[in-house]
């Protein structure tokens, strides 16, 4: 079993945190939310994000320090707006021995000289004479459904496509299947080049008679056409296109309920703003 430590512990890093506590790996998180940390570690549920799940082998911190001593994977569950900030607070305590997972999707802000996350925490490690490995997980993964142990696959990607598979078959679960990629660019491509997709699938949904599941059906599949032939340009395998990174998000995110992108698509077609 591996100690995993967690920084993050909203939705998705939560729904995480049960999945693989409910395994027998050995979790650490952490939050800046003293509400979260007092209800993991009063009542052993996060009651703010995932209300009524129990959360075994789960602890939960406010300290990077102590959470970078307890881990040997550490997993990224944060937006893509503050990840490299809290990178930049984890540097100081990172081990030769620690190894990234980063969760966030889609581009690094404009003000970073690498355009995609993985790219940027890459940087700032070279920078402080690190080499701590850097993967990528991708994929339709709505949160409450991996709670719930809803049969679940995402992507693992890397430079190194050995050590992706060590890393993917390190985390898989009976309801998490996760597999292996050495293209952690069309990756982390997808999982931006996915969401106006989605939203435009919301608008559609907003739209209410005037729609229709046959347009939704029109925009994946124009996008998905559109995606094959631009994101190779720029770096993509052609392979991630059917993989759970590409496809499989593609799908999800333009269909499910639960998908932010979506809502937010159909809010904006019913006439709010």
């Amino acid at each position: 079993m591996a100690s995993i430590g967690i920084v993050g512990l909203g939705n998705w890093g939560t729904a995480l945190a049960k999945v693989w506590g409910d395994t027998g790996h050995n979790i650490t998180g952490w939050t800046i939310e003293e509400e979260v940390y007092a209800s993991i570690t009063e009542k052993g549920i996060n009651e703010k994000y995932l209300p009524g799940e129990e959360l075994h082998n789960v602890s939960a911190t406010m300290d990077l320090e102590y959470l970078c001593e307890e881990s040997e994977i550490l997993i990224l569950s944060l937006p893509s707006g503050v990840v490299l900030s809290v990178v930049d607070d984890l540097l100081p305590y990172l081990r030769p021995s620690h190894a990234l997972l980063d969760l966030a999707k889609g581009l690094a802000p404009e003000s970073e000289e690498e355009a995609f996350i993985s790219a940027a925490i890459e940087k700032r490690l070279r920078d402080s004479g690190k080499a701590n490995p850097v993967f990528v997980m991708t994929g339709p993964t709505i949160a409450p459904e991996v709670a719930r142990g809803v049969l679940t696959t995402a992507l693992i990607a890397a430079h190194d496509h050995t050590m992706a598979k060590r890393m993917a078959d390190r985390l898989t679960t009976k309801t998490l299947s996760l597999q292996a990629a050495d293209d952690p660019l069309g990756a982390e491509l997808w999982g931006a080049f996915k969401n106006p997709i989605a939203l435009a699938c919301g608008i559609v949904d907003g739209l209410g008679s005037r729609g229709g599941d046959n347009l939704k059906a029109a925009l994946v599949t124009a996008g998905f056409r559109e995606g094959q032939r631009l994101l190779p340009t720029m770096g993509a395998s052609p392979k991630t296109a059917f993989t759970a990174a590409g496809l499989g998000d593609l799908y999800v995110t333009s269909t499910s309920p639960s998908s932010r992108n979506r809502t937010l698509g159909e809010m904006l077609g019913s006439g709010l703003s």
